[in-house]
């Protein structure tokens, strides 16, 4: 008798402390009601404990909740490919390791440059001995003992030895080496290739001793100093957007991190699914946001006047939402009401003409809905 009398008390508590989650799934299992007024007795009204209030008129702010990812402006993500092409020698990077600007990446090895070198030698020299003839032409065509033909021959092969060179020094800049400082002593078959940018290395595409095209990308940096909150916004949320406002962003792992941003750019094209992007800044970079990382974000809307009541009055049915109004003391009718905004609890009205002036059930809305669906049963 003892443990029957325990088990009791431990049922009834359970109950109790799961009544709202136990009324709310019941209530979506139950069908269409065929009234919408309720008649209570002395009793159930004081078990109920029901409580009323009416709307009230203040400023409620709307959040909207959106998803994005962490991304990088175009000029921060740099593709490195070899100029033109050979066997990577030597690398000792790793995804995710700092780089700056001006140091070695890796080393490549080809014979092309070491031909290239040679040629843009050879180029030096042939210059200065066509410039020396042209020189030589002109002062002689000059006081006429020399023919037109003859100076205009020497011209034309100068400046053909000058714009190979020239050709060729550029050829040599894209390589990583200095024209200036080459002479027969500083030919090397191995060439450098030096990071762009300050960053991270996203990705190491190619091993020792592969031979890469100039088309293949070698490694992948991003300078995550200017990175960016990319969200995804529906068009019936863009008018309410604008440049400069507060954005709120967290990822699931960390719900209880929040990172401030605002808008800086808002897309102008609708995708198929009748979204578009929205860039947002970060107001102080963490190194724990990397690029690709999904994102939850909130902006929150302009301030307005609405009338509000309190969410604990909402009943959801038959994915609708109704309150309880007060008729008199024991009788209560159920009416549909249209949602807006919600913040701290409260919740916007919207077609707040029905209930103005109305003593509105704010606690105790689902007993009143039970007692509606039993009634009905009966």
């Amino acid at each position: 008798m003892k443990n029957y009398f325990n088990i009791l008390i431990v049922a009834l508590l359970t109950v109790s402390c799961g009544e709202n989650q136990v009324v709310q799934e019941e209530v979506k299992k139950s069908p269409i009601l065929k009234t919408n007024t309720v008649v209570l007795t002395e009793a159930q009204l004081k078990n109920a404990e029901i409580q009323t209030s009416n709307l009230v008129m203040e400023g409620i702010s709307s959040v909207v909740k959106l998803n994005g990812k962490i991304d990088v402006p175009p000029q921060n993500l740099v593709s490195v490919s070899v100029p033109f092409g050979g066997y990577l020698k030597s690398t000792e990077l790793l995804p995710g390791k700092l780089v700056k600007k001006g140091q070695v990446l890796g080393v490549i090895e080809d014979q092309q440059y070491v031909k290239l070198q040679q040629e843009y030698l050879l180029a030096k020299v042939k210059l200065k001995v066509v410039e020396g003839e042209y020189i030589r032409q002109r002062e002689l065509n000059a006081s006429k003992a020399s023919s037109d033909k003859v100076f205009q021959l020497a011209e034309g092969e100068y400046r053909n030895a000058k714009i190979n060179l020239k050709a060729l020094e550029e050829n040599l800049e894209i390589i990583g080496v200095k024209p200036q400082r080459l002479d027969e002593n500083k030919i090397s078959k191995q060439i450098t290739i030096t990071s762009p940018i300050n960053g991270y290395v996203a990705k190491v595409n190619a091993n020792i001793g592969k031979y890469l095209t100039p088309s293949d990308v070698l490694f992948e940096l991003v300078n995550v100093a200017d990175i960016h909150l990319n969200i995804s916004v529906f068009e019936k949320d863009l008018a309410a957007l604008t440049i400069g406002q507060k954005v709120i962003a967290y990822n699931n792992s960390r719900p209880e991190q929040k990172y401030e941003s605002e808008i800086i750019l808002i897309g102008h094209s609708l995708s198929a699914d009748k979204n578009t992007e929205v860039h947002c800044h970060f107001k102080k970079y963490d190194k724990s946001l990397v690029p690709g990382m999904y994102m939850n974000a909130e902006i929150e809307l302009e301030n307005k006047m609405a009338h509000t009541i309190s969410e604990n009055a909402l009943i959801r049915f038959e994915n609708k939402e109704y309150v309880f109004i007060e008729v008199s003391k024991l009788k209560f009718e159920m009416v549909q009401v249209n949602v807006g905004a919600k913040e701290n609890g409260r919740v916007e009205i919207l077609n707040f003409e029905k209930l103005k002036g109305l003593p509105i059930v704010s606690t105790g809305a689902y007993s009143l809905l039970m007692t509606l669906k039993n009634s009905e049963e009966e």
